[in-house]
């Protein structure tokens, strides 16, 4: 009844492995549509359709990076670190976490430097922003690949990259050259609405009428 992917990060990041989890409906659906559709989902759709209006589907090129695109760039490689140390010590459940964590810290970013607001005096900044802003995209692809790998694959499609683990964050950042182009994705994750909560707690409820 959902796409692969959501079920693979409801249960991954519930996954009872030092206390228990309890599924519910309107648990399951908070958990997608915070997670994926607004924040991982909402931050692929803004940064390419604001790129495509202003600039257009490609990279823009100008500007030159500052102190919030340098604390950007060192506050992911801290959180980053923390998921590998999640993933290899197998803590499912603390690594999703800090995955999440590293998506906010993105879209953080664009809600403080507004790029829409930057544009109209300083497009040469905005264009800064906008171009690490979508060096995030296959690096979130990368980085989640894990947990939601249709996501990713989908991701990278459409960004007209391939994977390549972020030893180097800041060299990931700034991986995409100027001019390169990329479509702007579908919705990624379609939020779930009340109607079919309601529905599904009556047909998968295990009793009859």
């Amino acid at each position: 009844i959902l796409p692969a992917d959501y079920w693979r990060w409801w249960l991954l990041s519930n996954v009872p492995e030092t206390s228990d989890s309890e599924f519910t409906w309107e648990h399951f659906q908070q958990g997608v549509n915070k997670d994926l559709a607004d924040v991982l989902g909402n931050f692929a759709s803004r940064v390419t359709k604001f790129c495509r209006s202003k600039f257009s589907e490609a990279v823009p090129a100008g500007g030159t990076p500052g102190p919030r695109e340098e604390q950007l760039v060192a506050d992911l490689t801290a959180k980053i670190r923390e998921y590998e140390g999640h993933m290899e010590a197998i803590e499912i459940r603390k690594a999703a976490s800090a995955l999440r964590a590293a998506w906010v810290l993105g879209n953080e970013y664009l809600q403080e430097t507004a790029p829409w607001t930057t544009f109209k005096t300083d497009p040469e900044k905005a264009a800064v922003q906008i171009r690490l802003a979508l060096n995030l995209i296959p690096f979130y692809a990368t980085l989640s690949a894990p947990f939601i790998p249709d996501a990713a694959a989908n991701m990278h499609e459409n960004m007209g990259t391939s994977p390549q683990w972020p030893v180097d964050v800041n060299a990931a950042l700034h991986a995409l050259p100027a001019g390169h182009t990329f479509t702007v994705p579908e919705v990624l994750f379609a939020k779930i609405t009340d109607e079919s909560v309601a529905d599904w707690e009556v047909r998968f409820s295990g009793t009859r009428d």
